[in-house]
Formats: structure tokens, sequence, C-alpha cells
């Protein structure tokens, strides 16, 4: 059904920002169709907007849906004394507990916790070693049901079984790239898409660097790559390669306007400018880091399609956005909230990019992919372009929204899911988590 927003303030979170009061917006099908006032429709649904802030939808891009069941988890570790004892000790065994269920159920309550944060797109990174062959279609299912628009890929990696786990990654992301071109052949457009996933370098020997190059050229996609999270990356790629691990990725012809990379802590300045000059995309994630206490991008300033993403620490970006800009000015950085929620909304190039053209995101603007955000803020201040970023970093929150559109549909409104039981999915993910937890916990590292 068309949709027409009656009455509401429209900010643009893309530079120059903009603050529009008293505007209609006409939705039909996946587009918005116009914007301006007093706009007449018949047979729409109608919501009055009236005293509420329309902005386009957040994209969070770096993700990992696997970690959806993690939180708070009771399991036995051992010592978790630096980032290598942290993966061994806890993600790498998670991700071996994880099997269909799981990751069904990791991608329903990811998408809505999402959706509830104000987020309509999530580029997710997948892993689960024990049941790779469908995962990734598996993890499309949570997500076109819960109605968040999304991307997800295998995280290629050595770490478990060799040549062979190699091998199975780069076909579950192969395969699954096939089954989106299906959709796209048959209906004309997927609300989920496919990247080329790899875990990160140093669990990437040369014969799999290679794989994943066939898989890129194969299907069209970009890598989407952990790099540099820590100097264990950095040096193993010298130790081993003797060899910068950009560098090593540009040797095998796996960079590109639609790659992404993601971290990169510890690379040099000349991989930088080597990233920028392929025109990669470079994924920030403040909580992430901060958590593992593996170091602070000193490059952002320098990274020219730098974008935002979560790693896995759910999938709010008010959150995300507020921690880093309050880590960087921490730091000393020069930036202020326009430059971070510049950065936030260039995660819509990445979605343009990674739907390969088949639309515009991140405007409230005719033309425009209908990913939309409703809030209920109350400005305590005069909100106009002027100041709208810093509204949005020290004003807006989750808290504030309302109801959700993506790609012409309501997922969310007035703070319900409309077609979800959502008691239920949480109750049962709460069920599988436990299940899942007394298996991870005889899991040794």
């Amino acid at each position: 059904m068309d949709i027409l927003i009656k009455n509401v303030r429209i900010m643009q979170t893309e530079a120059p920002f903009e603050v529009s009061e008293g505007m209609d917006v006409l939705i039909r099908g996946s587009e918005i169709q116009e914007v301006g006032r007093s706009i007449r429709a018949d047979g729409c649904k109608v919501i009055d907007a009236e005293g509420k802030t329309l902005i386009p939808g957040n994209v969070c891009s770096h993700h990992h849906y696997y970690s959806g069941l993690s939180r708070g988890m009771l399991v036995s570790a051992g010592p978790q004394t630096d980032f290598i004892q942290v993966l061994k000790e806890w993600w790498w065994r998670l991700d071996r507990g994880l099997d269909e269920e799981a990751c069904y159920y990791s991608s329903l309550i990811c998408s809505m916790d999402a959706i509830l944060s104000g987020t309509t797109t999530a580029i997710d990174h997948h892993a689960s070693p024990s049941y790779i062959e469908g995962s990734l279609s598996t993890i499309a299912r949570g997500m076109e049901e819960v109605g968040i628009r999304g991307a997800t890929c295998y995280e290629v990696t050595d770490r478990n079984g060799g040549e062979k786990e190699l091998r199975r990654g780069v076909d579950e992301n192969i395969a699954f790239a096939r089954h989106v071109d299906g959709k796209l052949e048959k209906d004309g457009s997927v609300l989920v898409e496919a990247m080329i996933g790899g875990h990160a370098p140093f669990t990437i020997p040369e014969s799999g660097m290679a794989m994943m190059k066939e898989a890129v050229d194969e299907t069209g996609r970009g890598m989407h790559l952990h790099i540099a999270e820590d100097k264990y990356d950095v040096v193993h790629s010298h130790h081993v390669y003797n060899e910068d691990i950009v560098k090593r990725l540009d040797r095998h012809g796996l960079l590109n306007d639609r790659t992404l990379l993601v971290h990169g802590i510890h690379i040099s300045d000349g991989e930088v400018d080597l990233l920028n000059e392929r025109g990669c995309f470079f994924a920030h994630n403040p909580r992430s880091n901060m958590n593992n206490h593996v170091g602070y991008n000193r490059h952002l300033k320098d990274i020219r399609k730098l974008v935002l993403g979560t790693d896995g620490c759910g999938g709010n970006m008010f959150e995300e956005i507020k921690i880093g800009f309050f880590k960087h000015k921490d730091d000393g950085g020069p930036w202020w909230p326009a430059d971070f929620l510049t950065v936030l909304n260039r995660g819509n190039r990445l979605v343009e990019s990674v739907f390969n053209g088949r639309g515009r995101w991140g405007r409230v603007e005719k033309g425009f992919k209908a990913d939309l955000v409703l809030l209920d803020y109350f400005a305590p201040t005069p909100l106009v372009a002027g100041n709208a970023a810093t509204h949005f970093v020290w004003g807006m929150s989750s808290n504030c929204v309302d109801t959700v559109i993506v790609d012409g549909k309501v997922v969310l409104e007035n703070r319900v899911f409309p077609h979800l039981d959502a008691e239920r999915i949480y109750k049962e993910a709460s069920r599988v988590a436990e299940r899942v937890w007394k298996k991870v916990d005889k899991i040794k590292a």
C-alpha cells in the first residue's frame, strides 16, 4: 500500500544538512514519489506525523549477526590477555557452536534490534564453521522476515579446517550470490544482497586469497574483510609474506571500489593512500575497538570512503555515532558532529555499491528509496540546518524511534512490529541461546 506522511519535519542527514518544517512525503512502491506541502493522494495509508522528525534510515556498515545470541553469555573461558586469546576463548568458540536454528534466531533478533534503533540496512559478516552450507540463506531469511535491508557474506578462513574449510567458505559465498542473482532475474529486486567475505589476512593463506579473487570475479560482488584490527595481523603479514596487508590484497587484485575493509587500526599511511586510490570503503567500529582494547584509528580523517559499523555490538547507530564522536574528541581528534554524521550517512554510498546501482539511498527526496525513520524527538532548542548534526549526536537516540519504513513498507509502527510476534521470537531466541551456551561451554579453544 502507498504511504502518505503528513505534516512532518524533514531532516536530511547528508551534508549540506537541511531541515524543512510542515512537509508531506508520498511513497509509492519502494520509492519516494513526491515531497512537498499539501500533497493529496487517494487510497494511501496516511501517517499523521505532526511534531515528528523524518530522517533517512541509518546504515550499519559492518555487523556480525552471529553475535546475536552472545549477550551475557555464560561460559567458562581461559585467559584473555590479548586479542588472539579473546578470539580463541570467546568468538571462535561461539561461532563453532552455531547451527541452523541459532543462525536463524540470531538473524531475527539482530534485525529486530536494528529496526527498533532506526537502522534500515545492516551489512553482515557471518561465520558458523559447523554450519557453512546454507548459512547465508538462513541469515537472509531472518532479515527478510523482519523486513530490514541487508547484505551478508561468509568469512573465508582456514582456522578450523585448512584448505577444505577455505573452499567451503568460498563456495557458500558463491552459492548465495547465485541465489540472489536468481531472485533478481525472477523478481527484479531483492532485500538482501551478497558480498564475498573473508575473516582476516592472518587466517587466509595465498590459496584462500586466490579463491576469493575468483569468487569476486565470478559473482561481480565486492569483498568484505577485516584488516589490521590488531598488531598481530600486521606482524603476521610482515613475517609470513614480507608485505603490508593492503599491498598483499592489492597483489591479489582484491581492492576495488566495491571492496569493504574493516578496522584497519594499524595500517600505514602508504596503505591508506593505496586503499583510497583503489576506491575502497572502510568501516570504523569504535565500540568494538574500545572493548577489545586494540587501539584507536588515527587515520579517520584521511580515509575518503569512511563508513560506520558496530562489529557485532548491536545495530544501534545512534549509540555508535555518539561513542565514536566522544572517543575521537577524547583522543584529541579534530572532527565535530557534522563530520561523524557525514560518515554515518556515507553508508548509503556503500548500500548503492552493494546493490549495484539499483536505486539511490540516504535522502528524503523524490526518486530515493523509501528507507526512512520517523522520530519522536522533542528539541529543547531550535533545530535548523546549522545545528542538525549536533542535535543528531547530542540529542537524538534510539529511544526516539517511532516508525520505520524499509523499501516502502512499514516494518515498525509506534514501536510495534505490525507483522511479527516479537514476544514469541525473543522468548524462542532465549531458549536457543541457552542451548548454544551449553554447547559452547564444552568447546575447547
